[in-house]
């Protein structure tokens, strides 16, 4: 498997993640259901910089950052190993990053929030350490 391939695996991974958070976003889909702390971050509001806020406003909006920041992550990673097609050496680096923030995504999902995001973030970081391998040996 060439680095364009593998990069272009992860990032439709990057890409289905994004369309399942977003989707549970839609719902406001929590993993332990409707609850009374869910119901108590909706009614609990408060002034934060001139607006009234919930820490379900802040829930949401986090969750939809997020989203938006893992379909940033699928394109850039689409656009890069168009690059790496020509350039392999000059793509290593920013494959790293993305390695690098993975399995930090990994450590975080699995110790903070549940299975199914750390099972995404670790299958993702596979074509990418393998595309990192292989962007290190010469054409």
């Amino acid at each position: 498997m060439t680095p364009k391939l593998l990069l272009r695996i992860a990032s439709v991974i990057s890409c289905v993640f994004a369309l399942g958070h977003s989707l549970g976003g839609l719902s406001q889909w929590s993993p332990m259901g409707g609850n009374a702390v869910l119901a108590n971050m909706g009614a609990v509001r408060f002034l934060v910089m001139g607006v009234r806020r919930s820490y379900l406003d802040f829930f949401m909006g986090f969750g939809w950052s997020l989203s938006i920041g893992m379909l940033l992550q699928a394109v850039l990673l689409w656009q890069i190993a168009t690059v790496a097609e020509r350039d392999a050496a000059l793509v290593r680096p920013m494959i790293a990053a993305f390695v690098l923030s993975g399995v930090a995504s990994v450590g975080i999902a699995a110790r903070w929030l549940f299975p199914m995001p750390a099972l995404f973030a670790a299958v993702m970081v596979v074509p990418l350490a393998l595309a990192w391998l292989k962007t290190g040996k010469p054409a």
